[in-house]
């Protein structure tokens, strides 16, 4: 009989153990440096690119896998005869759910269903743990995807970004922002309203200031929390990753809250010191 294989791509941000013990395959994105091109999470990791960013003094551009690179990843499995549920970056991200979409329509009887995660790192992540965990249960392609996408609208992904300077190499802000930012010493924080990335504070002072507003306004939704997953998400701040999930053990009733670090893509938009609070609402 026929099983379910869950893929996602390298945005998620789960770690080796989560992906080993759920029967997750990962997809990766590109990372490209002037010539050199890398794939996200294998022959590069965030703390490699902190290095590149600095020797360089520029941010990498990032690529999406092509339909080719879907149709690899998908291929052998379809020729198992097992269906695939693939969930991915949000649409208005990347073109990585289009190119899966494409390849996904290159293999006959409709056995692959490609879901658009309408967010990133982690959020994606509790999503496809959703999906491993039913698929390991038995669940059909059918039964998953009625599960999975109602909860795309439910998923709870907030950051903050330690300094603009990244924000400002990608793009995202002016010169005139970044240097005003860092004179008053402000702490974007960042959510993930409708699939995008939304500056909704700007927090002036300490950075622990600005680490508690998340905190308070992530356990302002502690009744709201599903208990199966959460993720503490950062980039070289782990000490602060910890201190966030003794208080969610402390105050919540979440089963298993996890650490884990930023991928290289969204490692390379905000820089190091992020660090993100993602969870599902019932």
């Amino acid at each position: 009989m026929s099983r379910v294989r869950i893929f996602t791509d390298s945005t998620c941000d789960l770690h080796a153990e989560l992906l080993q013990r759920f029967q997750i395959e990962v997809v990766p994105l590109y990372v490209i440096f002037e010539e050199q091109t890398y794939k996200d999470g294998v022959t590069v990791n965030a703390m490699q690119l902190f290095d590149l960013v600095e020797q360089q003094d520029k941010l990498p551009k990032t690529a999406a896998p092509s339909p080719l690179d879907f149709e690899h990843a998908f291929g052998p499995v379809i020729a198992e005869g097992d269906d695939i549920v693939y969930i991915g970056l949000s649409s208005e991200l990347s073109s990585t759910f289009q190119n899966a979409v494409i390849a996904a329509g290159s293999f006959p009887d409709d056995r692959i269903t490609v879901i658009d995660s309408r967010t990133l790192s982690t959020g994606i992540g509790i999503l496809v743990l959703k999906a491993a965990q039913a698929a390991l249960e038995g669940r059909s392609r059918e039964e998953i995807q009625a599960l999975i996408e109602p909860m795309t609208a439910k998923m709870e992904v907030s950051f903050i970004i330690d300094t603009l300077e990244y924000l400002h190499k990608g793009g995202r802000c002016s010169s005139v922002q970044a240097f005003i930012g860092s004179l008053l010493k402000i702490r974007p924080i960042v959510k993930v309203i409708n699939g995008t990335m939304t500056l909704t504070h700007k927090v002036r002072g300490k950075r622990e200031k600005a680490l508690q507003q998340l905190l308070d306004q992530a356990l302002a939704m502690k009744e709201e929390l599903d208990t199966d997953f959460m993720f503490i998400t950062h980039a070289q701040a782990l000490d602060e990753a910890l201190y966030v999930k003794e208080q969610f053990e402390l105050h919540t009733q979440v089963k298993n809250v996890y650490i884990t670090e930023t991928g290289c893509v969204i490692s390379s938009h905000c820089g190091p010191q992020t660090l993100g609070i993602v969870f599902a609402k019932k």
